[in-house]
């Protein structure tokens, strides 16, 4: 079967691997569609830690059940669309005994620290499906990336009276404006990209900031009464955004990290205590981050076809690759189509 494959840094090819079978409790997929990642991007760029190589890359999937394997419940059928929960849990370590799969200490991602969905066919435990025929093809793909986000402002504990600045306003930042626009809170979105900020407010954005042409901390004082946000994420994975983030920040706020920076920071750490801040991680998603993007998607207000940037068949992902790599900025969803 047909497969992209990252072999090195830099390196890309299509090749043929064995088609997989499904084991006992597992079901196999036939790939439809299959989402760029950035996770992806560092891979191909050889930056990201957790990879080894060659990896088949892909984690944002929509596929159609093809086989069922043995003990598989009997309300998975052939034929069903479906997406994909990408993360594995171990049960054991400190997260998992607190019910936070989506943080295993040994989680292995699709596509990351494990083969992942961008081939023909793909088998996976039958716990990791979710079964939705409502949802179109492209839709399925688009659930994942915006469980991140979505994941983000259940961290943050978003209400309605919170300002929330999101900071990065690709897929993953996307998500969380999404999520924190339908708790009601007033949501300002920072980029530098003008056409990412339009897209930003048609998804629920209230004011939209490019921080290249807008003094920054100006616009905040001015939208926030001169108190600063409630509720910052910090989805760019910037140095730049990181430090704002803290300076930025209301007193007694909220930050919420979901962007890996490549270098080391420095911080003025007095903010941290002088503000009380609540500094958190985020990482990947919980099930109830699925179910509530699920249900947001079947309202069909998402701007589907503005949100994805190019379709491509699997043989243009190594020019595609080294053009997202060359000009990261003006991608907003890559989606490779089986």
């Amino acid at each position: 079967m047909k497969a992209v494959q990252i072999v090195s840094p830099l390196q890309v090819q299509i090749t043929n691997l064995p088609k997989p079978v499904a084991g006992r409790g597992e079901v196999l997929l036939q790939v439809k569609y299959v989402g760029f990642c950035g996770s992806d991007l560092n891979t191909f760029l050889g930056k990201n830690t957790l990879v080894s190589f060659p990896r088949v890359p892909g984690h944002e999937i929509s596929a159609v059940v093809a086989e069922i394997g043995d003990e598989v419940p009997g309300n998975y059928k052939v034929g069903q669309a479906v997406t994909v929960v990408p993360y594995t849990n171990c049960g054991q370590c400190a997260s998992c005994r607190q019910g936070r799969f989506n943080a295993c200490q040994f989680n292995q991602t699709l596509g990351v620290q494990r083969e992942g969905a961008m081939q023909e066919f793909i088998v996976v435990p039958w716990q990791k499906l979710i079964v939705d025929e409502k949802l179109s093809d492209k839709e399925l793909a688009m659930v994942e990336p915006l469980t991140v986000g979505f994941h983000a402002i259940n961290r943050g504990r978003v209400t309605e009276k919170d300002n929330v600045l999101v900071f990065g306003c690709g897929m993953i930042g996307s998500g969380a404006i999404i999520c924190a626009a339908m708790r009601g809170a007033k949501v300002i979105a920072v980029d530098i990209d003008d056409q990412k900020l339009k897209m930003a407010r048609e998804i629920g954005a209230h004011f939209c900031i490019n921080s290249l042409t807008t003094n920054l901390h100006d616009a905040l004082q001015e939208i926030t009464g001169g108190n600063g946000p409630d509720v910052i994420v910090e989805a760019a994975g910037n140095p730049v955004t990181y430090r704002a983030a803290i300076e930025e920040a209301a007193f007694a706020a909220r930050i919420v990290c979901i962007g890996y920076a490549k270098e080391e920071i420095p911080f003025a750490t007095r903010l941290w205590v002088l503000k009380e801040l609540d500094i958190m991680g985020s990482r990947n998603a919980a099930s109830a981050d699925f179910e509530a993007v699920v249900s947001y998607l079947k309202r069909r207000i998402f701007p589907l076809n503005d949100m994805i940037t190019r379709i491509i068949q699997p043989e243009e992902s190594p020019a595609a690759f080294a053009e997202w790599a060359a000009n990261p900025g003006k991608v907003m969803k890559i989606v490779v189509q089986f």
